[in-house]
């Protein structure tokens, strides 16, 4: 097993290209399109959470409901994450309002009573679970840095789904 010598060299002359090296340049566009659709994701679900958040009404709604915006503000910082690195691929964030939702894989919500939000929540973890799975198995070695982010998201997609499915057994 050897060095490849000519990558090295790419990587000493291709400084424009930032954090983008020769090993990971013939992947990034087509792992900028995965990480735009996960970023679509989160902001549906940012969103999802926080107007559970402000709407969930009933006897345990205050200790949900907070849980709910501690979701929303986590979710909020994996896009933020998602976006950091698209762009150190050299790609563009995909924000675009009007296409946010079709090409998220989790769905917007606008249930009103607490067990429905709950659910509609936890069928989202485990929806971007998946997904995270299936990303983190796609990207594999071709960029360790961004299969490293994955795995840490997923850990807290994880952690709110063990959370949601602790609350939907209480409600």
């Amino acid at each position: 097993m050897r060095i490849d010598e000519a990558a090295v060299q790419a990587a000493r002359d291709n400084l424009s290209d930032g954090a983008v090296t020769p090993g990971v340049h013939p992947y990034a566009e087509e792992i900028c399109k995965l990480l735009n659709d996960a970023l679509a994701t989160e902001w549906v679900c940012t969103l999802r959470y926080r107007r559970h958040h402000y709407t969930a009404k009933g006897l345990a709604s205050p200790a949900i409901a907070d849980e709910f915006l501690t979701h929303a503000n986590e979710e909020q910082a994996h896009a933020d994450r998602i976006t950091e690195r698209i762009v150190q691929l050299g790609g563009a964030p995909d924000l675009d309002p009007d296409t946010l939702s079709k090409r998220s894989h989790a769905e917007y919500d606008a249930s009103t009573e607490l067990q429905a939000m709950i659910r509609a929540n936890l069928v989202a973890e485990r929806v971007a679970i998946e997904v995270y799975r299936q990303m983190i198995q796609l990207i594999g070695d071709k960029d360790p840095t961004t299969s490293r982010m994955l795995r840490e998201i997923l850990a807290q997609e994880e952690e709110h789904a063990d959370e949601l499915s602790d609350w939907m057994a209480k409600a």
